[in-house]
């Protein structure tokens, strides 16, 4: 059997992946990292960013470059790098316009989203006792109050060492499921901003200092992923499910952010309330799918 059409599905499945995680990330209130996990592609996601360590380093020093690639998935990581930045790119310029004509429709379509990947994520841990329930009630609790906090509440700030601490606290928010990294960036007062310079770029309108500012909070970024995705790696080999546990309260209190109807209960809104249910049944249709055709990593825990 010619293996060539099944990795190029696969290619074209991680491609599309990333492109739902970027779009994700543009949004307050939604994951990037809940997306991945919807998919079945969080361990892998998480195990391969964490790999970028010293190890690796030697590897690209001796230029044993087929070994360093496949450490930490290479194909993998740019066909999902591929799609995130182009889910970015493609929301910046749209992204205000939505949320301000259609934020109802909007947050019902994610609102279902993230409660059917809350049920996923449930679902999947086998044995609940004392201490997972504890631990996903303290994050429902936790991250209730966080995403209430008006994101208003940090004025601007234009230093570029800021904008670096910006990039290295959102891009945490952006792979942990249910904490939204574009929220944070609008409690630090940078997600207008951030965003306008993407959006920039995308029209071509870029100057020198906004690639630079854009450049510093890449390197946040960067930093940020590198160093978090170490200690989520080690949590999900050693405390897996107490781990989907806590991530899984995280998720639901995230709800707080997303719900479509304000004041108004489910019938305020015919159109919102259909969206939340779509949302909710992609959700269960992709995790039946992930559950036929993706694969253990179980070579991803620590030994």
């Amino acid at each position: 059997m010619n293996p060539r059409p099944s990795l190029f599905r696969a290619k074209v499945g991680q491609l599309a992946a990333g492109l739902l995680m970027g779009i994700a990330d543009t949004i307050p209130g939604v994951s990037g990292g809940t997306v991945a996990m919807v998919l079945g592609i969080y361990d892998r996601l998480v195990t391969a960013i964490s790999r970028c360590d010293n190890t690796l380093a030697g590897l690209v020093f001796r230029r044993r470059w087929r070994e360093a690639a496949g450490r930490i998935d290479l194909g993998f990581l740019l066909a999902l790098g591929v799609g995130i930045g182009g889910g970015i790119l493609a929301l910046a310029s749209v992204m205000k316009v939505l949320l301000q004509d259609h934020p109802s429709e909007v947050n019902a379509v994610f609102f279902g989203l993230v409660a059917g990947s809350c049920l996923v994520v449930t679902r999947s841990i086998g044995n609940w006792n004392g201490l997972r329930v504890a631990g996903m009630l303290a994050a429902v609790v936790v991250t209730f109050l966080v995403v209430g906090v008006p994101s208003d509440t940090v004025k601007p700030v234009g230093s570029k060492w800021f904008v670096f601490f910006s990039g290295v606290i959102s891009i945490c928010a952006m792979i942990l499921p249910g904490v939204s990294g574009a929220f944070l960036l609008k409690v630090l007062g940078q997600y207008d901003r951030i965003i306008g310079l993407i959006s920039d770029v995308v029209h071509g309108q870029a100057t020198s200092e906004s690639l630079l500012i854009l450049a510093v909070f890449a390197g946040g970024c960067l930093v940020g992923l590198i160093g978090f995705s170490k200690l989520l790696r080690w949590l999900l080999a050693n405390f897996r499910e107490t781990t989907l546990a806590v991530l899984c309260g995280a998720m639901c209190g995230s709800l707080r952010v997303l719900w479509p109807f304000g004041n108004r209960g489910p019938e305020g809104g015919m159109i919102p309330a259909v969206l939340l249910v779509a949302g909710f049944v992609v959700v269960l249709v992709l995790d039946r799918l992930a559950s036929r055709n993706e694969p253990g990593h179980s070579e991803d825990r620590e030994e």
